[in-house]
């Protein structure tokens, strides 16, 4: 194993999850979801936290890996996250009740992002999260630029691909859009972006204000 596979390693074991998370972990897991990692997941925390994120919008609800570490970091904060699988946001909805985040904390949105996201006001959330299909990233991450608020976070999971955006000689799809995209928001003035190498990498972008 490389030193930075043990890295990686030592990051997401040391994390340590409250029971809610990890049950719904186990859950995803035995669904075949892919949840965030254990370290992607307290990143998110630490960002919903530090920011006082009041507003949150995901896009990719799983059941509840992700949404819950933010709600239960950004303890005023209210989330609303788009999934197609209803089902998977039925049990979502049960891990967010059983953690005891009330309902009116959360409003889940069944859907293609695609059709939601072009739907949701601009400029009114602190924080938006995607994680959904990565050939779709640039989309997603345009959507989620307008409609954060100036000085809002955008946060890409999965911005390294499996290891093959760093390699130019990987050319698929999904891998040339996470390149395309990094490339783009580093030449541009209007966000500050920085690129953790937690899980399978996370994107944080910074809508400056004027």
């Amino acid at each position: 194993m490389s030193e930075h596979d043990l890295n990686w390693k030592y990051v997401d074991e040391s994390t340590v999850e409250t029971d809610a998370v990890s049950r719904a972990r186990q859950q995803s897991l035995e669904l075949g979801i892919e949840a965030v990692s254990p370290a992607v997941a307290a990143q998110l925390a630490v960002i919903a936290a530090a920011s006082r994120s009041e507003a949150i919008i995901e896009v990719g609800t799983g059941v509840g890996v992700s949404g819950l570490s933010m709600l239960q970091a950004a303890r005023g904060s209210l989330l609303t996250s788009i999934d197609l699988e209803t089902e998977y946001q039925q049990q979502a909805r049960v891990n967010f009740a059983d953690a005891g985040i009330p309902a009116a904390r959360v409003r889940l949105i069944a859907g293609r992002a695609s059709d939601v996201l072009p739907r949701m006001n601009e400029a009114s959330y602190d924080l938006v999260f995607i994680d959904a299909d990565p050939a779709s990233v640039i989309e997603y991450v345009e959507h989620g630029l307008r409609l954060a608020k100036a000085g809002g976070t955008v946060v890409v999971a999965h911005a390294l691909w499996k290891g093959r955006v760093a390699d130019p000689a990987k050319r698929d799809e999904s891998a040339v859009a996470f390149r395309t995209l990094i490339g783009e928001l580093a030449g541009s003035s209007a966000v500050s972006t920085a690129i953790s190498p937690a899980g399978d990498g996370l994107l944080q972008i910074v809508k400056l204000g004027a």
